[in-house]
């Protein structure tokens, strides 16, 4: 057999593992709750790793090492920035967002979270909340299915169409057919293979280019400001990389996360888990690139024709084939898990918050589950075509939809959370100018090559949230109420 059959072989008991357990997450999912939010039953490190596993994409495995094999670790400042608002997010938004979702009308979505727990009967918030949710989600799998192409066409020489039509096939089936149980406990062995892959290649990796210093040596070679965080690096790049960690307060796919997990109790271990986790798998990434650069460098014969596909690139060199194919599962896992935890999270708002708030329907759980199903086939045919013609790079998309979550959701979640005077009227002006903020910066070149549109989109959302709801403030007891039993059962359940 060659060793390319051999990779196959790895891969295809991989997409068979995960097409398994979407069947067996079908056989548990018997109505709406179960199938957008797996019946609030997830344990910590189920909690943690499947929100690492979303919360990872290809960008991890392809984006980030490809961009500090091109840059250096200029580049690293956005995993520092990350990892810091990650922390945070756990910290001082899952606490309280798993017990406001319980105590506000047992709410399973975002939006319909902040349509409870601001009392808008205009069901303008929510639809709003939905649109938004649709639209930066579809350029998010859609970044997802072009690392999907990438990852075929670079390994096999398959083509990039069809490499990515495999991965959606896999992907929407178990997506389609299993819900969230599905998308978490496929989350969990995805987020495993890709730790231990992340730390195999840089490990491996650092006994072929002569350990610490012969790798540094041949860095400095290609270029000495490689390893310098500051050199050639602005504020304003700075402050952009860092700024990513704003965007974790307001991603739908991890923060739902929160809100599926068993208690409040168990968040701190989660908590410790996915923190773990990430800094770790961080780590990993960047000692591939860096180890890339001293490698390719080292061997003149050897070409990477993408800096984006450095990771797939030594880990078929370093191992043998089987091995090698565990490390390309290690990609497939990083792009299936996030794609599949938008899908979820884009057919809840599809069905649970435009369709079941515009045509107000009564039709029972069986049809609603039906519904959400189309609408993960439908959004999944949209963002194939998105990704047909492979124009764009992974991280740009993926900023793109990671500073539109960011800047719509996450003052308006802070703020819900913490501050009793938020309005929906306040919260829906400030999440439709963050939304716009982003989307106009973000597709102005000298405005996006010196500030990441984040920044502006979450600084203009939490000032017109903060100023209108002052103004549209009026006392209401019924949010009054749910604020004080929010906060004295979240007090209960951490003792």
């Amino acid at each position: 057999m060659t060793n390319e059959s051999y990779q196959l072989i790895s891969i295809a008991l991989y997409m068979a593992l995960m097409l398994f357990i979407g069947w067996y997450a079908f056989r548990k999912t018997s109505n709406l709750t179960d199938y957008m939010l797996g019946g609030r039953s997830l344990g910590p490190a189920v909690t943690a790793l499947s929100a690492g596993a979303a919360d990872m994409s290809g960008w991890l495995l392809m984006g980030l090492p490809g961009a500090i094999y091109s840059s250096g670790l200029m580049e690293a400042w956005l995993a520092i920035g990350l990892t810091i608002g990650a922390y945070l997010n756990w910290l001082l938004i899952a606490p309280r967002l798993r017990v406001y979702t319980q105590v506000s009308g047992d709410s399973i979505t975002i939006p319909s979270y902040l349509e409870n727990r601001l009392k808008d009967t205009s069901r303008f918030l929510r639809i709003a909340s939905g649109l938004i949710i649709l639209v930066f989600f579809t350029f998010y799998v859609s970044s997802g299915m072009v690392a999907g192409g990438k990852f075929f066409q670079s390994s096999f020489g398959l083509d990039y169409h069809y490499g990515l039509l495999i991965v959606s096939a896999v992907v929407i089936a178990y997506t389609l057919f299993g819900g969230f149980l599905a998308v978490s406990y496929t989350d969990v062995v995805q987020g495993l293979v890709m730790f231990f892959a992340l730390l195999l290649v840089p490990i491996i990796g650092l006994t072929l280019t002569g350990g610490f210093s012969g790798t540094l040596e041949s860095i400095r070679d290609v270029n000495p400001d490689f390893l310098s965080l500051t050199k050639g690096v602005s504020v304003a790049a700075v402050i952009s990389s860092l700024a990513w960690g704003l965007g974790y307060f307001g991603q739908p796919h991890i923060i739902v996360r929160f809100m599926a997990i068993k208690s409040v109790k168990e968040t701190k271990s989660a908590r410790r888990i996915g923190i773990g986790w990430m800094a770790l798998s961080l780590f990993g990434a960047i000692g591939t690139a860096l180890v890339g650069i001293a490698y390719y460098h080292q061997n003149t014969d050897a070409t990477l024709v993408d800096p984006e596909t450095v990771f797939i690139a030594l880990g078929q060199v370093f191992f043998y084939p089987l091995i090698a194919g565990v490390i390309l599962a290690a990609v497939l896992s990083a792009v299936m898990s996030t794609i599949s935890s938008q899908l979820i999270v884009t057919s809840s708002a599809l069905i649970e918050d435009l369709y079941k708030a515009v045509i107000k329907s009564d039709a029972d759980d069986k049809r609603y589950v039906f519904l959400g199903r189309m609408a993960v086939l439908i959004v999944s045919i949209v963002a194939i075509i998105l990704a047909w013609p492979n124009k764009e790079s992974i991280l740009k998309l993926v900023s793109f939809a990671w500073a539109g979550f960011g800047a719509a959701f996450g003052p308006i979640i802070v703020l819900s959370l913490y501050w009793r005077k938020i309005t929906a009227v306040g919260a829906l002006w400030g999440m439709v100018t963050g939304a716009i903020t982003v989307g106009i910066w973000g597709n102005i070149k000298v405005l996006t090559d010196n500030l990441y549109e984040i920044v502006p989109g979450f600084i203009v959302c939490l000032i017109v949230t903060y100023i209108v709801s002052l103004i549209t403030y009026k006392p209401n007891a019924e949010i009054e109420k749910e604020f004080d039993d929010a906060l004295e059962l979240l007090e209960s359940e951490r003792k």
